[in-house]
């Protein structure tokens, strides 16, 4: 008993430079950011797997093509998600979904030991697992924390995920010369722990209700489809909206970022320097500096603005930020410029802007954390790409300058701040009802007995 109070107040203090722990909660929120930075290694690992794979026996237009694919074998999936919720409870449901993928990964491992071409296939499941389980890890984390509990906790184990991108990627890179099927057992080594976490923090965990008629977390999530429940929640719907527009707006400041790297690197080889050193060589800067101002903002950051300013004036930073960046880009569509854009834009992505959206689920009801989360989280960010890259198609067709792309992201950061005030008034009122409902939990309580 003494080792474990001494644990958590030990356990508390680590976390106090980046937020405020209690040490009641510091061993939950200790393991969840350990899961949090075990799924991100794992993936990134196989994402490192998935680029030569699809270039390498597709080519860049079936991986283009792959990408409108993947939107659509979600809607399929989400399908069968939210047929399953409706069957079983909360830890169930993380685990039939965990150990689902994980076997899926286990005969990708084995295809890939018998060097088959699984290029487009491993791609598009690539991209249903990494946005399935980790909206599903979100879902949990949005279930067992109640709003005041979120803003001070979610930075840390969005900490966890930040810190694992990176490390992922560093730890991929040693295990490239031993083939894909290496990094792909790794991965199902990390996931049986990450899930195995993942059990221990249910069993932990009290689940917060937000209201008396909550359902509790071993009974069936859900009792309509997904599609109906997204029909009928603006909430969501308002939320979709936003992943649509950001999605958006940061695949098509890539495709600039890029447009204005080839431009530069052609004017490279043509003073003599080689092209691919000039690309490798811009790219690999680029990751470390978004990567490492992320992982700082995190860490430093994020549960400060939280604290400060609030999830709905949080979640404004972003497009703001993308407002003027790429208003600055439409008037100097230069290199130096869109590296400055794409280097703010994805490290507040990645730090800030993912850890509110996540927050933004702490006032909802369960089916709407794990099955409405779920389909926003996959469907809306691909129909964002989507939307980009028949934007681009129809812009180099049409001559469009790089001025100009920048000034149609302009417009849709705008239109992206429109619904993030929407999202702001429905989570004031959501908030309001959620304290209330704490409120008169203790005089209802008193009431009954």
């Amino acid at each position: 008993m003494i080792i474990t109070i001494r644990l958590r107040r030990a356990l508390a203090t680590v976390f106090r430079p980046f937020s405020k722990v209690h040490p009641d909660e510091a061993v939950t929120a200790g393991l969840m950011a350990l899961s949090a930075f075990l799924l991100l290694t794992a993936y990134y690992l196989l994402k490192t797997v998935r680029e030569p794979l699809i270039l390498l026996q597709g080519g860049a237009e079936v991986k283009l093509y792959a990408r409108a694919g993947q939107a659509v074998l979600m809607v399929g999936v989400v399908h069968l998600y939210g047929e399953l919720a409706r069957r079983v409870g909360r830890m169930k449901l993380l685990a039939i979904v965990f150990l689902f993928f994980i076997a899926n990964l286990a005969v990708f491992t084995v295809l890939a030991k018998l060097d088959l071409p699984i290029g487009l296939p491993f791609f598009l499941w690539v991209g249903v697992f990494s946005y399935t389980v980790v909206a599903q890890f979100w879902g949990l984390a949005a279930d067992i924390y109640n709003e005041e509990q979120g803003k001070r906790l979610f930075p840390i184990i969005g900490a966890g995920s930040s810190i694992g991108a990176v490390v992922g990627g560093l730890f991929a890179r040693a295990l490239v010369p031993f083939g894909p099927h290496v990094l792909m057992g790794t991965a199902v080594a990390i996931l049986l722990v990450c899930v195995s976490l993942i059990g221990v923090i249910e069993r932990r965990a009290q689940s917060v209700k937000v209201t008396r008629d909550e359902a509790h977390p071993d009974e069936p999530l859900a009792e309509q489809s997904a599609w109906r429940l997204l029909s009928r929640d603006k909430y969501l719907w308002f939320i979709a909206g936003m992943a649509i527009f950001l999605n958006w707006v940061n695949s098509s400041g890539e495709y600039l970022l890029d447009r204005t790297l080839l431009a530069a690197a052609k004017d490279a080889a043509a003073h003599g320097a080689s092209a691919r050193t000039f690309v490798g060589t811009f790219k690999a800067d680029y990751f470390v500096w978004y990567n490492s101002i992320g992982v700082g903002l995190q860490l430093f950051a994020v549960a400060r603005i939280l604290k400060l300013v609030g999830v709905r004036r949080a979640l404004m930073v972003m497009p703001s930020f993308a407002l003027a960046a790429y208003g600055a880009a439409a008037f100097f569509p230069a290199l130096a410029v869109m590296r400055v854009v794409k280097i703010g834009e994805n490290a507040l992505q990645y730090s800030l802007q993912d850890t509110t959206r996540h927050a933004l689920f702490l006032v909802s009801s369960r089916v709407e954390k794990f099955v409405g989360k779920t389909a926003v989280d996959t469907i809306a960010v691909r129909m964002g790409a989507i939307m980009s890259g028949l934007m681009v198609f129809v812009g180099t067709r049409l001559g469009w300058s790089t001025s100009t792309f920048a000034a149609i992201n302009v417009g849709l950061a705008a239109i992206w701040i429109g619904f993030v005030l929407l999202i702001g008034r429905e989570h004031q009122r959501r908030s309001a009802q959620h304290a209330l409902d704490v409120m008169a939990e203790p005089l209802l309580d008193r009431r009954a007995s």
